[in-house]
């Protein structure tokens, strides 16, 4: 294949560039928002930097707003949204891609396939699952069901189990390990790159959440971050630069957890898949 002449490359990265930089404007807007004085939102023509900086709409929606509340409501559930996602999936995918047993495809198939179904099918159902079980107006709905699994973590980590050499459980397994022993000595750790893309996905589904902690949270004092957002208008009597600040707040730990683990995300989501 013969190599992109010069002009060519710089003509790709010229449209690239083009293009990241109008990704970049929205976001520009709400961080331009969100430090406006009320009400040069809506001047005509649209101020594109805000004069003065107003830092304290940050101070007002963080401590007035109670967003320190909905703040470590998200983290209590992310991060145990999280663990469990990564573990339960981890365990699953290890015995579907290392252990010979009846049915085991059929288990495999049956799992992608609730892939395809929409997630309003099965609202409803687990609504009232929930009901049943008491567990309404809690943290359980969103946090119980991280232990369970889910399908899309499971078949990123079977794929990326695949592509590990059988040989070393073999070897493993002549040594005296025992089949979880071999899991957490010897496979754990080659799998960090597809762990962490799946940490990834799980921590910006978790965070961002907004319909199930909807329709499962009534009381105002277990709010999500998003959910808090959501209803931020109704408490500041819809002053868009505080919502735009308390939309930076929001995505804020988003951007910082992509940036730090971007390394290993994108190693993860090439490698899974390829066999070696």
């Amino acid at each position: 294949m013969n190599k992109p002449s010069r002009g060519m490359q710089w003509a790709a990265y010229i449209v690239l560039t083009a293009g990241a930089l109008i990704m970049l404007v929205p976001f520009y807007q709400m961080i331009s928002t969100s430090l406006m004085k009320a009400g040069d939102e809506l001047t005509l023509p649209p101020k594109l930097y805000p004069d003065p900086v107003m830092w304290s709409n940050f101070a007002k929606v963080w401590i007035e707003v109670n967003f320190v509340r909905y703040s470590m409501n998200s983290l209590f559930v992310t991060v145990l949204d999280l663990i469990g996602t990564v573990a339960s999936c981890a365990i699953v995918a290890y015995g579907l891609a290392f252990f010979e047993f009846r049915g085991r495809n059929l288990i495999f198939i049956a799992m992608l396939g609730t892939m395809m179904l929409p997630s309003q099918v099965t609202m409803i159902p687990t609504y009232f699952i929930w009901k049943e079980l008491d567990m309404l107006n809690s943290y359980y709905p969103l946090i119980l069901r991280s232990f369970l699994g889910t399908a899309f973590g499971i078949f990123l980590l079977h794929q990326f189990f695949k592509t590990l050499p059988r040989e070393l459980y073999d070897a493993a397994w002549v040594d005296g390990a025992n089949p979880w022993k071999i899991f957490y000595k010897v496979y754990l750790p080659l799998t960090t790159p597809a762990l962490s893309a799946l940490a990834v996905f799980t921590f910006i589904s978790s965070w961002n959440g907004t319909l199930e902690p909807l329709i499962y949270l009534q009381d105002k004092k277990l709010y999500t971050l998003p959910l808090g957002l959501l209803f931020l208008k109704n408490e500041v009597d819809n002053k868009m630069t505080l919502i735009m600040a308390g939309s930076v707040i929001t995505v804020l730990p988003v951007i910082i957890v992509f940036l730090f683990a971007q390394r290993h995300f994108v190693q993860g989501i090439a490698s899974t898949g390829l066999k070696g």
